[in-house]
C-alpha cells in the first residue's frame, strides 16, 4: 500500500514536472518578425497657386486661363508657373483629380462661369475630357462655377506624366461693380486601381 502511495506521489511530481517542462517549451518557441516599409507617393503637384486676372464690366463669354490670364500659357515643364497642376502616375495606380470651387461664383455678378480643363504631355495644350465621377464613363461639358456643389473629374491612366491648365469662359455682365472677386479652386487627387 505504501509502495502504491509512493508511486502515485512520484508520478504526481513527474506529472507536475512534465507540465512545467511543456509550458517552458511553449514559451521558448521561435518567433519571426516581418517589418513592413511603406513609401508614400504623391501623384499630384500644384503649379501656379495664386494667379491673378483682370476682368471687365460687361465682359461676355470671355476666356481666361489658370495660369496665364487672358493668354494661354506656353508650357515649360520645368516652370510650375506655366501649369495649374501636374500628375505623375506609376504602373500601379491611375489617378482621378476632382476639380471644384469651394464656393460658387456670385451669380449676381456673373451670368456664366464655365470651367473646362486642357492638358499637355510637354507640347501643345489640348482639350481634356471631364467626367462626372472619379470612376465611370459619364462625361460632362464643363463644371458650372455658379453652382458651388458642381465638380468635374480628370482621369489619368497609369505610367503617365501630364500637365494641366484650367480654362474658364465667363460673363461678368450683371453689375457695374469693381470690387475684387476671389474664386477658390480646389483639386483633390484620388489614386485608385481603375476607372471602372
Amino acid at each position: 500500500m505504501k509502495a502504491k502511495q509512493t508511486i502515485r506521489a512520484i508520478l504526481g511530481v513527474k506529472g507536475i514536472l512534465c507540465l512545467a517542462f511543456l509550458s517552458m517549451i511553449t514559451t521558448a518557441l521561435v518567433t519571426y518578425t516581418a517589418i513592413l516599409t511603406m513609401t508614400p507617393t504623391q501623384q499630384f503637384n500644384i503649379g501656379a497657386a495664386t494667379p491673378s486676372w483682370t476682368v471687365y464690366v460687361n465682359d461676355v463669354n470671355q476666356v481666361r486661363y489658370l495660369p496665364g490670364g487672358s493668354t494661354e500659357p506656353t508650357l515649360n515643364t520645368g516652370d510650375s508657373n506655366t501649369y495649374a497642376f501636374k500628375v505623375v502616375t506609376d504602373a500601379n495606380k491611375v489617378c482621378a483629380i476632382k476639380i471644384e470651387l469651394t464656393s460658387a461664383v456670385d451669380s449676381a455678378k456673373f451670368s456664366n462661369f464655365n470651367i473646362t480643363v486642357r492638358s499637355s504631355t510637354g507640347g501643345a495644350w489640348s482639350a481634356e475630357t471631364l467626367y462626372a465621377g472619379a470612376t465611370g464613363s459619364t462625361t460632362k461639358s464643363y463644371i458650372n462655377g455658379l453652382t458651388g456643389s458642381d465638380a468635374g473629374y480628370v482621369h489619368q491612366a497609369t505610367s503617365t506624366t501630364k500637365y494641366y491648365e484650367v480654362k474658364v469662359t465667363y460673363s461678368y455682365d450683371k453689375v457695374d461693380a469693381t470690387a475684387q472677386v476671389t474664386v477658390p479652386f480646389q483639386y483633390t487627387p484620388l489614386p485608385q486601381d481603375s476607372f471602372t
